[in-house]
């Protein structure tokens, strides 16, 4: 008998006698119903982000299964995140909904999902080093620092971030915040795209403390209903462009913002309307109309300057 007691305690030394690990997958699932003892498979699906990312390869995929709520996650590597045809929620309070701290080469891809902040969440996705992060068919909201945070803190943590097909509205500051640290660079694309009721900006390219370029181009998008600008190119002696084509700027204290040198804000084909001041050169700041804007039926149109359509 106590032989046999002796080699059952070897085995569960062994770990024989527990519970057997799970191998990394290329690609995992979630589930409202699932469990994060379980491998993540398709019929053995995890329940949180951060239960099945520990399980998902670098350069793998989480698969929603169904709709649900599955808790913040901080991205570290190459990643992606597609909740298609359902609801990916991200319900967060005092806290960020996704930090996407990766290498400077990943790639990291989000769709399909509700971040919630409840109001007292810090950003929805807060990027601080990454390749590339493309964000679609998402909705953001209720957050205190920003709906979307790009900054990067050094030069090797320049990052690109396309953002489509997404809502950013309702946050207690900026919808969508560029502000890099150091020498960082920052290249944004947003694509229908609806940044509103913010009660900061609705998009701002900041470059204060920062030596990197920042390049901001958004299309047929609408900015509107936010407390304080529309979209706002600031420089403190960075270079820092924002590029508007197509897009509507309504209902905001400001439309359109070029503040100090360095800053440039071209728009085209854009509709700037319903606004305190259309159009603000401040600083130093140009703020350039190329052809086909429609810039009437604000308190105070503003000051900006014409170039013909190259």
């Amino acid at each position: 008998m106590g032989r046999m007691v002796a080699i059952c305690g070897a085995f569960a030394a062994l770990g024989l006698g527990s519970t057997p690990g799970f191998a990394q997958a290329t690609r995992t699932w979630v589930s409202g119903v699932g469990d994060d003892a379980n491998p993540c498979s398709r019929t053995a699906p995890c329940k949180t982000f951060a239960g099945a990312i520990t399980k998902t390869t670098a350069g793998g995929e989480i698969n929603c299964l169904d709709s649900g709520g599955f808790g913040a996650l901080t991205i570290t590597k190459a990643l992606s995140i597609i909740c298609a045809g359902v609801e990916g929620g991200v319900l967060v309070s005092g806290t960020n909904g996704i930090v996407i701290n990766a290498g400077v080469s990943d790639a990291v891809h989000l769709s399909g999902l509700d971040i919630e902040g409840l109001g007292s969440g810090i950003s929805g996705i807060a990027i601080i080093q990454a390749g590339q992060v493309r964000i679609e068919n998402s909705t953001i909201r209720g957050f205190t620092a920003g709906g979307i945070y790009v900054a990067p803190a050094t030069a090797s943590g320049g990052v690109r971030v396309d953002v489509l097909d997404t809502v950013v509205a309702d946050n207690g500051s900026t919808g969508i915040r560029v502000k890099p640290g150091g020498g960082a660079s920052v290249q944004l694309s947003a694509q229908r795209v609806t940044i509103s009721q913010n009660a900061g900006d609705g998009l701002i390219a900041n470059g204060t403390g920062s030596t990197g370029m920042i390049g901001v181009t958004m299309r047929d998008s609408a900015s509107v209903n936010n407390v304080l600008s529309g979209m706002t190119a600031y420089s403190a002696g960075s270079n820092v462009a924002v590029v508007l084509d197509g897009v509507i700027a309504s209902a905001n204290n400001t439309g359109v913002v070029a503040r100090g040198s360095g800053a440039t804000l071209s728009f085209t084909r854009s509709t700037i309307t319903g606004n305190a001041t259309g159009v603000l050169q401040a600083a130093g700041g140009a703020a350039v109309s190329y052809d086909g804007n429609v810039i009437a039926g604000n308190t105070a149109s503003g000051s900006f300057g014409t170039a013909p359509q190259q």
